[in-house]
Formats: C-alpha cells, sequence, structure tokens
C-alpha cells in the first residue's frame, strides 16, 4: 500500500475472535502498526513507546492498532503483561499483512524466509493512507508517530 490508498475492509480477528474491519471505525483516524511477533525485544519496546504515549496520540482524534500473526492468545497475554491499551488483532493467515504489502522476504543469519515487515501506516478519518513509517525506532516509537501527527 502506499500513501493515498484506502485501508483494506478486513483488519484482523480481535480477543473475542470477531473479524474486525475498517468500518467499525468509520469517522476516525487510524494508526496501525504491523509487528513481527508478541514479546520478542524490538516488538516490545515498540508496543510499550506506543503505550506510553497513546493519550497524545488519541488527544488528537486517532485509534491505535496493532497487528501480528500471532494468535488470539497471545495477544492477550502480551497486551496484559505490558497494560497494553489499544486493540491488537491477529493475523494468522497473513492475508491483512499481505494486503498491506508487509509480508516480504527477510533475511537473518544468511536464512531466506517470510515474515512482517515492521510498517506504521496513518489513515485520514476517510481511511486514506496519509503516511507510511517503514523505519520504525522501535524505542521511540510513540515519539517517533506523534512528531508525524
Amino acid at each position: 500500500m502506499k500513501v493515498g490508498d484506502k485501508l483494506p475492509e478486513v483488519l484482523g480477528v480481535d480477543a473475542e475472535g470477531k473479524v474486525v474491519r475498517t468500518a467499525d471505525f468509520d469517522g476516525k483516524p487510524l494508526v496501525i502498526y504491523f509487528y513481527p511477533k508478541d514479546n520478542t525485544p524490538g516488538c516490545t519496546a515498540e508496543a510499550c513507546s506506543l503505550r506510553d504515549y497513546n493519550s497524545e496520540i488519541a488527544a488528537k482524534g486517532y485509534v491505535t492498532i496493532g497487528i501480528s500473526k500471532d494468535s488470539v492468545a497471545s495477544h492477550q497475554k502480551f497486551a496484559a503483561k505490558h497494560s497494553l491499551p489499544f486493540l491488537l488483532l491477529s493475523d494468522e493467515s497473513t492475508e491483512v499483512n499481505q494486503a498491506f504489502g508487509v509480508w516480504q522476504k527477510k533475511k537473518m543469519c544468511g536464512r531466506e524466509y517470510m515474515g512482517t515487515a515492521r510498517t506504521t501506516f496513518v489513515a485520514d478519518a476517510n481511511h486514506c493512507i496519509t503516511h507510511i513509517i517503514d523505519k520504525v525506532d522501535t524505542k521511540n516509537a510513540g515519539q517517533q508517530l506523534l512528531e508525524l501527527l
């Protein structure tokens, strides 16, 4: 996806197993951040930074949503452990990752594999993408986002 594109219809599955759709947030601007895995150092730093700046982001009218391919149960534990005040959605099939273009070939230790490229999308109240952060500063993700908004 690129700036100017409309968000896909489906965003993932919530803690109750309900499919969450973009239409569920009609008239609300969104911050959608994709991250590789619950409870890993970088993903935890990013989530906690966004948690720490959540009230300022929400004061600007934005709803924050985190998406990864982890299970609903994993998200519930992750959110509880770190007191995350925003919605975490599961995308175990990677369909949503693929729709956003963040399911990509990655390399680590000479091994190639498919995984989530850490990316944050900002969309306006009409759910058109206004900004994309593809170089996320995990420890300062909240501040990085707030400066953009």
